[in-house]
């Protein structure tokens, strides 16, 4: 699989959680999990809509300039490389870290509660990681 399609990949899944917790909050998809289970509540929801629009908007040009091979996300820089690389395990691992201490603080929440974010949130840190990968390699 290429770069290109691992971001698109990766896009696609984030806009799938935007899209079903939208769908959710407008009372449009009853048989999707409830809307306390799609976020943890630090940001109003409003806010946090904003935030991944933007996100998606970002990461969208980021996967077209990926599939073109030309752009300016695409031209080599190795120290975003190196700081997107630490950024995206850091991230990742306090996402495995977080679903970690939730199954031991709060057991009854093991398959529910934080998994809908913590688990997207690993999608996110993989976008990350794949740019990372990308300014990383030599030639």
């Amino acid at each position: 699989m290429t770069r290109a399609a691992v971001l698109w990949t990766l896009l696609g899944l984030f806009a799938l959680r935007v899209l079903g917790q939208l769908l959710v909050a407008l009372g449009l998809a009853r048989w999707l999990p409830p809307m306390d289970e799609w976020q943890s509540g630090l940001l109003p929801y409003p806010a946090l809509l904003v935030s991944q629009v933007l996100i998606l908007v970002v990461f969208g040009c980021v996967s077209v300039q990926f599939s073109r091979d030309r752009g300016p996300f695409v031209r080599r820089k190795p120290g975003l490389g190196a700081a997107l690389w630490v950024f995206g395990w850091i991230y990742a691992s306090a996402m495995v870290v977080r679903y970690v201490v939730t199954m031991v603080l709060r057991p009854e929440m093991r398959w529910t509660g934080d998994l809908i974010p913590m688990v997207f949130h690993v999608v996110l840190a993989s976008f990350l990681l794949t740019v990372a990968g990308h300014h990383r390699r030599q030639g």
